[in-house]
C-alpha cells in the first residue's frame, strides 16, 4: 500500500481518514481470489495493517506476512496485531525477494502500492514465478492520474516557484499502466488472467467549514510528495491554490462531495 516517493513520512492517522473508501477495492480483489488452503500469503505493501489482518481471518491456518517500505505504517501494523498474528517486514517492493519468505508462495497480494515503484512492470513477472503451483497473484493500481484530483496537482505545481523541485514525485503517474499492459504481461506467463477497471463514485463527507475533501484524501497519498518538498509558507501557499482549484472541480453540494476513482484490477493463477 505504501512506497514513498520522498522522505516525507506516511502518517496513518491522515490514511485512515477515508478507510471504508480506500478498504473497498482490497475487498473486491480479494474476492476474486479463490485459493481455498493456501499455505503462505504475503501482502506487498501492507500499510497500516487492517486489511492484512483481514487476510488473517480467511485463512486462519495460513502463514501471513505483511511487507512495507513505511516504519510509521509498521508501527501501526503491530500495535494493532495484538495476537502476533502477522509476521512484518520493513522492505520496498523493488529490494523484497520473494526468497526471504524461506517457501513458495501460494497468495501474493499488492493493492494501492505499485503506482509508487517505476520498475514494477520489471518486477511483476519475476514475482509471479515465485509462486507456488497452483498460487495467485492479485494486485490493484489507481488509474485516476488524468482526474482533476492530480491534473490540478501537477498544474499547481507547474507554476509554483519550485516547480522544478515538485516535478519528480509528481511524475510516478507514469509508473501505472494501462490494463491490457498488465493483461498481456502475466498471459505471457500464466493462463488463468483476469484484469478488469472499477470506478468508484465516493460520496465524501463536506462540512462547510472545513477543508476540501478531496485535499484530505490526496493529504494521505498523491499530495505527500508534494508536501515533503515544500515548507512552511511555501506549503500554505500551494495548498490554498490547489483547494481553491478543487471546490470548482469538486463542488460541495447538499449530500457532499461527489469523487470519482477509477482502478486497475489484476488477477493471475499459475498452473497446478
Amino acid at each position: 500500500m505504501t512506497e514513498p516517493a520522498t522522505d516525507s513520512a506516511w502518517d496513518p492517522q491522515q490514511y485512515a481518514a477515508f478507510a471504508g473508501h480506500r478498504g473497498r477495492p482490497f475487498v473486491d480483489l480479494m474476492a476474486r481470489v479463490d485459493a481455498d488452503r493456501p499455505r503462505l500469503v504475503v501482502d506487498l505493501g501492507c500499510g497500516p495493517g487492517e486489511l492484512t489482518l483481514g487476510i488473517a481471518q480467511r485463512w486462519p491456518d495460513a502463514r501471513i506476512v505483511g511487507v512495507d517500505s513505511s516504519p510509521e505504517m509498521l508501527d501501526r501494523a503491530r500495535r494493532l496485531d495484538t495476537g502476533g498474528r502477522v509476521e512484518w517486514v520493513e522492505a520496498r517492493a523493488e529490494d523484497w525477494d520473494p526468497m526471504w519468505s524461506g517457501a513458495s508462495i501460494d497468495v501474493l497480494v499488492t493493492n494501492a502500492t505499485l503506482q509508487w515503484v517505476p520498475s514494477h512492470l520489471r518486477l511483476i513477472p519475476s514475482w509471479v514465478e515465485s509462486l507456488a503451483p497452483g498460487g495467485t497473484f492479485a494486485m490493484q493500481v489507481p488509474a485516476n492520474f488524468e482526474a482533476p484530483s492530480h491534473r490540478l496537482m501537477r498544474e499547481v505545481a507547474a507554476r509554483h516557484p519550485r516547480a522544478d523541485d515538485l516535478r519528480p514525485g509528481l511524475d510516478r503517474a507514469q509508473a501505472v499502466a494501462r490494463p491490457e499492459t498488465y493483461a498481456a504481461l502475466l498471459l505471457d506467463r500464466v493462463p488463468d488472467v483476469d484484469v478488469w477497471q472499477t470506478t468508484y463514485h465516493h460520496v465524501l463527507t463536506a462540512e462547510p467549514d472545513a477543508a476540501h475533501p478531496v485535499l484530505e484524501w490526496v493529504r494521505g497519498t498523491g499530495l505527500r510528495p508534494v508536501l515533503g518538498v515544500l515548507d512552511g509558507h511555501e506549503r500554505d501557499a500551494f495548498v490554498v491554490d490547489y483547494e481553491r482549484e478543487l471546490e470548482k472541480a469538486y463542488p460541495r453540494r447538499p449530500f457532499g462531495v461527489l469523487f470519482p476513482f477509477t482502478r486497475t484490477f489484476a488477477v493471475a493463477r499459475t498452473p497446478r
